[in-house]
């Protein structure tokens, strides 16, 4: 079986799905990607570690890979193994400190969103790129996570931003926290 390693390329909003994200993994050799269509609350996860953004309370992926780490279980690669009736299925691989090798099965937004937390690599089996795989123009081609934006956040004071944020981690709305730390980082920067 060959196997082909992927790193994300983008995280979008789907315009058929409503409540739904697209995430772009691209070949890390070659031109093709592949679109994954993901709900709203992993999409959040996926982003929410990629922003390293901290959390009052460990989400559930966060949650996973706490237990996973305290019975000394590492997540050593994800394996996007396989897509029936245009579904994927992942495998997570994970190592025991006995050596002991186990394949645990995944849905693919949930192995994405624990590969990101234990920085591990993403692979494709070569069969799934070759149905499912897409060629971009390279004008096509998006390279950066990009998710809906928080409008006006550009508009407020600084003060009023900080609020908005203590209240977003409060509501454990962590896309619109990681906005709006971002916002005031930038202003932070420009200083």
């Amino acid at each position: 079986m060959q196997k082909i390693k992927l790193n994300i390329a983008a995280l979008v909003r789907s315009d058929v799905h409503p409540n739904s994200y697209v995430i772009i993994l691209k070949e890390e050799v070659g031109n093709r990607r592949l679109p994954i269509l993901i709900g709203a609350f992993e999409a959040q996860a996926i982003v929410m570690a990629l922003e390293q953004v901290e959390t009052n309370r460990p989400l559930t992926h966060d949650l996973f890979q706490q237990t996973l780490m305290e019975f000394n279980i590492e997540l050593k690669e994800v394996l996007i193994s396989e897509l029936k009736e245009g579904i994927f299925f992942a495998t997570l691989f994970c190592v025991s400190n006995e050596d002991q090798v186990m394949g645990i099965d995944s849905r693919t937004s949930d192995a994405i969103a624990l590969a990101v937390r234990f920085s591990c690599p993403i692979f494709a089996n070569a069969s799934i790129m070759d149905e499912a795989g897409i060629v971009l123009e390279e004008s096509e081609d998006t390279t950066e996570i990009s998710l809906p934006e928080h409008k006006n956040l550009e508009d407020r004071t600084l003060e009023e931003l900080e609020k908005l944020l203590e209240e977003a981690l409060k509501t454990e709305d962590y896309e619109k926290a990681a906005k709006i730390r971002d916002e005031i980082k930038k202003r932070g920067d420009k200083s």
